[in-house]
């Protein structure tokens, strides 16, 4: 889609921060970070949201997942590391692409567990 955002930095015409591409996924780091790794992965085929997925994209999706555990483990974090998929408006999700958000670097204190 033209005015998606994230179709657009895949495409490379927004500016990003990229820490992995290949032919059908590409990741960059969050403008507005929650966590000290803020990772987003998204697919570069426009799917605007999880609830749009088709049996088609089945080997896509396992995909992102082992591109996450890669990153993951490239960042240091594969021992601890959030996964956050916000489905809809509604839920949060401010870009309508689905994406994948890597959140990783938490220190829990000692006694808070």
């Amino acid at each position: 889609m033209a005015d998606c955002l994230f179709c657009q930095i895949a495409q490379k015409k927004v500016p990003s921060e990229i820490i992995y591409e290949d032919e059908e996924i590409i990741a960059f780091n969050d403008i507005k970070p929650k966590a000290p790794i803020h990772i987003l992965v998204i697919p570069k085929k426009h799917i605007e949201k999880l609830q749009d997925i088709e049996d088609n994209d089945k080997e896509l999706l396992g995909k992102i997942l082992l591109v996450i555990k890669k990153i993951a483990k490239e960042k240091n974090i594969e021992k601890a590391y959030k996964v956050q998929i916000n489905c809809g408006q509604d839920a949060g999700q401010l870009v309508p692409h689905l994406h994948f958000h890597l959140l990783g670097g938490f220190k829990t204190p000692k006694g808070d567990l």
